[in-house]
């Protein structure tokens, strides 16, 4: 699928996902700071993923883990800091809720540090949620 804001795209074709800007953006957020090259482009292939373009470059990327019919994690959501402020990311969140493969998931989740009223605007509340990482490392969030 693809929409059109402007002079913006976001489209759900990996086959346009620059890795050159996905490892190093997502590298740089809190959520997955250091994340290995190789677990991104892994979890690309095991995911729905969105990227997020302005004259022929990506500006921004979204991904979902969903079974596509219970259940949708929204995550990874990131819009470079040149494109910020505009309306950008509440557009991608509009855009992933049209997405069959997530509108028809019967729950959806996300985790967030500072983005409480974006994801709100969209029905999403706080809840209490169970963490478990191998080796007991301590949870990012």
């Amino acid at each position: 699928m693809e929409w059109k804001k402007g002079s913006y795209r976001l489209s759900d074709d990996k086959s346009e996902l620059d890795l050159y800007y996905i490892v190093p953006a997502l590298q740089q957020s809190y959520w997955a700071a250091g994340r290995p090259k190789e677990v991104v482009e892994e979890s690309i292939r095991n995911s729905v993923c969105f990227g997020l373009y302005t004259d022929d470059r990506q500006v921004g990327f979204a991904r979902v883990v969903t079974d596509k019919c219970t259940f949708a994690w929204i995550c990874d959501v990131i819009v470079h800091p040149d494109h910020r402020s505009i309306g950008l990311g509440k557009w991608m969140m509009e855009c992933l809720d049209e997405h069959p493969d997530v509108k028809n998931a019967t729950q959806q989740m996300l985790r967030t540090k500072d983005a409480h009223g974006l994801y709100e605007q969209f029905g999403y509340a706080v809840c209490d949620a169970m963490v478990r990482r191998p080796g007991g490392e301590p949870d990012r969030f």
